[in-house]
């Protein structure tokens, strides 16, 4: 160790290269770093969700849950199995076990899935997919007073505009109802010409298919041949034929039934400032940034707002963004405040260069963690910057006990480099020991589990980082410093200043004294 601050303090310029690396690279890492609200993460867990059209909640648990219970139950690597049953839906969450391959347990659930054979006949194919966390940025409601079918419209049009623009990736359509075709029969009608209900549906359902039909061979290649036939509006089931007689003549479907556009017919309906609504959530996701994505957001919704119909406006709300930027905000206010007090009582007791060089560490040592935070797996999000924050207290303590040492081995006469190596070599063993015991004291952070354990990894990490770097600058880079400073010539004037004065009686009057007492009578203490 010895060695490593001899040459460092005698070769300064290689100190301030080294300073200068972390600076610059962490301003440009920081620059291009990931900035999120919260921290991606995969949550463990494994989703089978099931649709029961018209089924109660006891039925879709005796013919779907309970089934998909029995077939996964077995498979290892599974830590634990919820289920909810309502009405028309069935879901069940599988809960993976810590560093279990949840992609291998994914395929081998939706073999087990697969092989269920005495599922119901009107039940749907059943949807399995790995649970995934997307951390919402912004939400826009589209409202005013209008049909429910024109404000989803325009909110159709609002979120796929807003998909289109470069940096926006994912945005949803929520709180409205899915479209339904609905076609009304009257009882009179069906018994009018010999029909069911049934024997409608099939007719329907035969003639709105996409159907493929083989391939053929040709000199360009093989093609493949599918026919076309879905219909998605109303007006295109108005010639269904739903009876063919055996002279030619047909009965559509619009001649015996109403047919309109219209919404499912459940409970679902959303209001913002007391009018209808429909909100579009915009998510960040791989590399975006959310204050990004929240700028463009709302640059699109001040050029959206003229071009909307008469009496239906849009407008942004729970932009989370505005929390992440006010932390940023409160981070560097702090540092900034950090570097000023820092700087004032140094410079107050000791020296006024001891106390620029002395708190030149804290941004050093922030830089040091941003050039190594992407290679952790760890962006600036919520939980980081409370990391930063915490460790902005503690970050300069070491590099205090070094520069008072070297301070005061200069004071008794010793050159700058001898005052240099000697002061920092008396206190580097404990300066050592304080910072990986600080460490060490957020270590176990990075070992617990589940999902929570995967959100907290992000503040060890920071804070484990920061006290390295702090570490390095304060036995590498900051005896450089104070080995070319003036320290020693100014030493005695600084003697001279009151305040110094009256720290330097405090410490050898009445805590002399009192540390005397407390050794003398060591029990009660």
């Amino acid at each position: 160790m010895r060695a490593a601050i001899a040459w460092f303090a005698e070769n300064h310029v290689a100190a301030n290269l080294l300073m200068l690396f972390f600076l610059i690279a962490g301003v440009v890492t920081a620059m291009d770093i990931k900035l999120e609200i919260f921290p991606e993460t995969e949550l463990d867990k494994i989703s089978i969700s099931i649709a029961y059209p018209g089924a109660s909640p006891s039925e879709v648990e005796e013919g779907v849950v309970r089934r998909i219970e029995e077939n996964v139950a077995g498979l290892e690597g599974i830590k634990r199995i919820d289920s909810v049953s309502r009405e028309g839906l069935g879901s069940v969450t599988i809960e993976v076990m810590k560093g279990w391959d949840i992609k291998k347990l994914l395929d081998e659930v939706k073999s087990e899935v697969d092989r269920i054979t005495t599922m119901p006949e009107e039940a749907e194919e059943p949807i399995v997919r790995e649970v995934t966390r997307r951390i919402q940025v912004i939400s826009i409601a589209i409202y005013g007073d209008a049909p429910e079918s024109s404000i989803k419209h325009i909110a159709q049009t609002v979120k796929d505009d807003l998909t289109n623009i470069e940096g926006v990736t994912v945005a949803d359509l929520a709180a409205v109802r899915e479209n339904e075709i609905h076609i009304d029969i009257s009882e009179k009608t069906l018994q009018k010409y010999g029909l069911t209900l049934e024997a409608v549906a099939d007719a329907v359902a035969r003639s709105s298919l996409d159907l493929p039909a083989g391939s053929v061979d040709a000199k360009e290649g093989e093609v493949l041949i599918r026919t076309k036939g879905r219909r998605y509006y109303a007006r295109e089931y108005r010639d269904v034929p739903v009876i063919t007689r055996p002279d030619g003549t047909r009965i559509t479907l619009g001649q015996i039934a109403q047919i309109k556009e219209g919404f499912a017919d459940i409970d679902l309906f959303s209001r913002f400032q007391g009018k209808p609504a429909a909100i579009i959530n915009v998510y960040r996701v791989a590399e975006q940034s959310a204050l990004d994505v929240a700028t463009k957001v709302k640059n699109y919704i001040s050029e959206l707002q003229p071009t909307l119909p008469h009496g239906i406006h849009a407008e942004d709300y729970m932009d989370m963004s505005t929390i992440l930027k006010s932390r940023i905000e409160l981070l560097i206010k702090n540092m900034a405040l950090g570097l000023i007090l820092v700087s004032l009582l140094l410079g107050m007791f000791l020296n006024v260069r001891l106390a620029f060089w002395v708190t030149l560490g804290i941004p050093i040592s922030f830089a040091f963690s941003l050039i190594l935070l992407p290679f952790y797996d760890v962006s600036l999000n919520m939980i980081s910057l409370f990391a930063f924050i915490m460790v902005l207290g503690i970050v300069v303590d070491d590099a205090i006990i070094v520069g008072e040492n070297v301070f005061s081995q200069q004071e008794t006469g010793a050159s700058n480099i001898r005052a240099a190596v000697d002061g920092t070599l008396q206190v580097g063993r404990p300066v050592i020991f304080s910072v990986l015991t600080s460490m060490v004291a957020f270590w176990p952070l990075l070992v617990s589990g589940g999902t929570m354990g995967k959100l907290m990894r992000n503040i060890p990490i920071v804070v484990i980082l920061v006290l390295l770097g702090s570490l390095i600058e304060s036995l590498l880079i900051l005896p450089a410093h104070l080995a070319r400073s003036k320290a020693a010539q100014k030493a005695g004037e600084h003697r001279q200043k009151r305040m110094t004065r009256v720290l330097n009686w405090v410490i050898r009057v009445p805590y002399r004294r009192l540390v005397k007492l407390c050794v003398k009578w060591r029990y009660a203490t």
